[in-house]
């Protein structure tokens, strides 16, 4: 079982950053895989980045490679998304997920952080 809570949502004018945590409990956290995904108004959740259990192997979505970057700390059972040169199409809730498969989402989710990038 591992429990997720992000953190470091907020408004930003585009080209702006913006860095969000997600902070983990439970022994297992640095074994597992790690991943961002979000959801806009009206839209599904979709695939933002993922990191390995060492983090040696990251995987981004399309839409946001070269601008976003996932990390993790495993000594603080935390990973990262900083975000930058954000975009209005950016805005959305962003999900922390654990033990995903690449793209795919694994079972454990975090309750979300709001991100609105204003034009």
């Amino acid at each position: 079982q591992v429990q997720l809570v992000e953190s470091g949502g907020g408004l930003v004018q585009a080209g702006g950053s913006l860095r969000l945590s997600c902070a983990a409990s439970g022994r297992r956290f640095s074994s597992y895989a790690m991943g961002w995904f979000r959801q806009a108004p009206g839209k599904e959740r979709e695939f933002v980045a993922t990191i390995s259990w060492s983090g040696e192997r990251t995987y981004y979505a399309d839409s946001v490679k070269g601008r976003f970057t996932i990390s993790r700390d495993n000594a603080k059972n935390t990973v990262y998304l900083q975000m930058n040169s954000l975009k209005p199409e950016d805005t959305a809730v962003y999900y922390c997920n654990a033990d995903p498969t690449t793209s795919y989402p694994g079972q454990y989710w975090g309750q979300g952080t709001q991100v609105t990038v204003s034009s």
